[in-house]
């Protein structure tokens, strides 16, 4: 069995639903759902009104935690690449404590990530 990435996804100021609107697109999400990643949120926003964003949208999100949980998610689910996508310093430090590599949801940094995650494609 070949193991997946996981990438986790900050709301607010990262993805473009959210509050303020960050410049992640949804259809990054649906990208990674597409190739079979493990996908969902790390964020403050509650657990319930993350998992009721996620079926709003009509994604099935693989998991949702607190961001300052992030580290539990490698307990739950073996990757070969761990990943955090938020917009902030307090995003970076909890990804970093959690061991994850944090990708910043900026324009110049976006560019940069993107092609990470999805190849030349992305």
């Amino acid at each position: 069995m070949s193991l997946v990435t996981l990438v986790s996804f900050d709301i607010d100021g990262t993805l473009e639903i959210g509050e303020p609107p960050g410049i992640v697109p949804i259809a990054l999400v649906r990208t990674a759902k597409r190739l079979g990643y493990l996908v969902g949120s790390g964020s403050d926003r509650p657990l319930g009104y993350q998992r009721a964003l996620w079926e709003r949208l009509g994604i099935a999100a693989d998991f949702t935690v607190l961001k300052h949980r992030l580290a539990e998610l490698k307990a739950r689910f073996p990757a070969a690449a761990y990943y955090h996508v938020g917009d902030t310093d307090t995003d970076a430090r909890f990804a970093s404590d959690a061991g994850f590599r944090f990708l910043r949801a900026d324009a110049a940094a976006h560019r940069a990530w993107v092609t990470e995650l999805f190849g030349a494609s992305g």
